[in-house]
């Protein structure tokens, strides 16, 4: 049996609560599970000491019997020193998809001909002009 370290919804609708459980992984998301081992209530400010409650005995119990935490309760584990997590790097996630490129590159356009047709350029005299002129004066 895999067993996961992952968070079960509570609360109302727009309000959630989340309880950290160890449970079967294939359980549904709020259905059985085999041990609370704490709650996170991300409606509370981001210091706040009661937005994240932890057994950290607990959560070691379980991470050293082959249980796999989410990628959320695994920051979670870290933030309280109980097992490290390796940062990720996702250089993709920035960058914005096809059509907000494309809807770039047609803006970029139009700027660049509403500029042209604001400052026509200035027409010089052709290079052989002004030399003629040149010679005419020496």
């Amino acid at each position: 049996m895999s067993v996961s370290i992952r968070l079960s919804r509570g609360g109302s609708k727009k309000r959630p609560y989340y309880r950290i459980v160890v449970a079967n992984s294939r359980s549904p998301r709020d259905g059985a599970f085999i041990e609370k081992i704490g709650t996170y209530n991300p409606l509370l400010a981001k210091d706040d000491e009661k937005r994240v409650i932890l057994d950290g005995e607990r959560a070691k119990h379980w991470l050293s019997v082959g249980a796999q935490p989410t990628d959320r309760v695994a920051r979670f584990l870290d933030a309280a020193g109980v097992k490290e997590r390796s940062a990720r790097s996702n250089p993709k996630k920035g960058e914005p998809g096809e059509k907000a490129k494309e809807r770039a590159e047609e803006r970029a356009a139009k700027l660049a001909e509403a500029e042209a047709a604001a400052n026509p350029p200035v027409e010089e005299a052709p290079a052989e002009e002004a030399a003629a002129e040149e010679t005419t004066e020496a």
